[in-house]
């Protein structure tokens, strides 16, 4: 049986992107690291595999040029925080954010993205493999067993998420190489992993017990469309809630329901993904940015930015602009 760590060595090696190393002090010697080519970037990739059971990925580096990749995946459910990106999924198209949590299921289309150029990508994920999600858990827990398919996909893109956020601080920061215990350490992180997203799912269930009504979802869309063409310009609530016929409190919970988020996230991520544009591809100053996307202040402005993608306006483009 072909083992985990070679699945992924050929998904990662496959475009010539990255060559393995020996794993330098930064980073846990119990795992396996692949340095990327200094021809097109500069950083590395980590990641400790158990068997066909499981692994634990730390991304931290960036590409010279806007970078198109596709890999063909193995079959997981694979969940990571991203702390600094700057890109886009391609397969369905949706913008990549740092500061937030993003599930995957792997295994039956490719993963294509594009990658903006000396933005660096730093992050960490947990990506759990057939063996252990279909086998190992239904052999431990046969009576209790519940597939986590349905759970991985039902987060799909969160900003708020403390105790996986939590669980990433410990193992990113995580250096001991004790044998045995380091090993039972990263199985005990893994199983509270996905502990943490079947209890996230279950709230979610329950909160979406009494599912949106044809005629909200209308109303909704037409609110979604209101805010994309005036996502600059300070939106009062009383005004989306006339626009849906809907009460304030009422607003909120279906559009948080609808879109996975809520309708303050949702601003900021139109606004942020303007932003981004103005500062590659514009000689407009940050403050001018910062108004023009819809902040009345240039400081308010950079604190949402760093938020949204891990670097301060002025660095992102003193970066984006090498």
């Amino acid at each position: 049986m072909e083992k985990i760590i070679d699945k992924f060595k050929s998904a990662i090696e496959q475009n010539n992107f990255f060559k393995q190393i020996e794993t330098p002090d930064t980073y846990n010697s119990l795992g396996t690291t692949w340095e990327i080519s200094k021809e097109i970037g500069s950083g590395f990739y980590w990641m400790y595999a158990q068997k066909n059971l499981f692994d634990i990925k730390i991304h931290d580096f960036f590409f010279y040029e806007d970078s198109f990749m596709e890999f063909n995946m193995p079959e997981c459910l694979s969940i990571t925080e991203y702390f600094s990106i700057s890109g886009e999924e391609l397969k369905p198209y949706r913008r990549l954010n740092a500061g937030c949590i993003k599930t995957f299921v792997g295994g039956y289309e490719p993963y294509r993205v594009l990658i903006h150029k000396n933005i660096p990508v730093r992050s960490i994920g947990i990506e759990i493999m057939p063996d252990f999600y279909e086998k190992f858990l239904k052999e431990q827990y046969p009576n209790q067993y519940t597939h986590p398919l349905e759970a991985f996909q039902a987060i799909d893109q969160i900003y708020e998420f403390p105790q996986m956020q939590k669980l990433f601080f410990e193992l990113k920061n995580y250096k001991e190489n004790n044998g045995l215990s380091s090993h039972l350490y990263y199985e005990s992180k893994v199983n509270e992993c996905v502990s943490l997203v079947l209890d996230y799912a279950n709230e979610l269930k329950t909160e979406k017990l009494n599912p949106l009504a044809a005629d909200d979802i209308s109303s909704l869309n037409d609110v979604v469309d209101y805010i994309n063409d005036h996502y600059a310009f300070d939106i009062p609530l009383k005004r989306l809630a006339n626009i849906a016929l809907m009460g304030t409190t009422k607003l909120k919970k279906s559009f948080k329901q609808y879109k996975g988020c809520t309708i303050t996230e949702y601003i900021q991520a139109r606004r942020m993904a303007q932003a981004e544009h103005l500062i590659i591809e514009t000689d407009l100053n940050i403050n001018q940015i910062a108004k023009t996307v819809g902040y009345s202040t240039s400081s308010r402005f950079a604190t949402l930015f760093k938020n949204s993608t891990g670097l301060l306006p002025n660095e992102y483009r003193k970066i984006s602009k090498k």
